[in-house]
């Protein structure tokens, strides 16, 4: 157990250094041809309901995916509750710094996770089987247990390794997209 512990820290390590190396420019552009890859999906293209992520800033920017496909699509956004995420509608007048220094969602109208169609999962790596890495707080591994949603896990190419140490509670993705690569493990129901 301590040595998984281990490695997956060091993936952790080697993973934020090469995220720090990225210029804004290759960040944004990373961001948009993952994204239109995304689109390009069956699993995007059927689904209304669907989960983002609102980006720090070592991740892929979401805000203009968010801003292209909100009148057409229903996003919503996790906020930190504790030590679980709780799922509310996005709409960006709503929106306030929360938990670690990310913009969440305000509201009381929470919404049922068994409801979201698609999940778009934000990582530290990922691997061929469709494995995650996170950043070890575990919200997402609580999460995606509690609903059937299609989970697609989004990232740098650099993000997408041959293989991850996991646990048993690692819940894996359907689909790995990158700016090169589209992995889809499960097919869609």
């Amino acid at each position: 157990m301590k040595e998984k512990f281990s490695e997956k820290n060091e993936i952790r390590y080697r993973m934020k250094n090469l995220r720090g190396m990225l210029l804004e420019t290759e960040k944004r552009a990373a961001a948009e041809e993952v994204f239109r890859r995304l689109e390009q999906t069956a699993a995007f293209m059927l689904a209304d309901r669907i989960m983002m992520y609102h980006s720090l800033p070592d991740e892929l920017y979401t805000l203009d995916f968010l801003k292209k496909w909100s009148g057409r699509k229903r996003f919503y956004l996790p906020r930190v509750n504790g030590v679980d995420l709780e799922v509310l509608p996005y709409e960006e007048s709503r929106l306030e710094l929360g938990s670690f220094h990310i913009e969440e969602p305000t509201g009381t109208d929470l919404t049922d996770p068994a409801d979201i169609e698609l999940v778009i999962v934000p990582a530290v790596a990922y691997d061929r089987k469709g494995k995650r890495l996170g950043r070890g707080k575990g919200f997402y591994d609580r999460f995606l247990p509690t609903t059937k949603a299609t989970k697609v896990g989004v990232g740098y190419e650099f993000q997408l390794l041959e293989e991850l140490p996991t646990e048993p509670h690692d819940v894996a993705m359907d689909m790995v997209v990158t700016q090169h690569t589209t992995i889809i493990i499960k097919k869609s129901s």
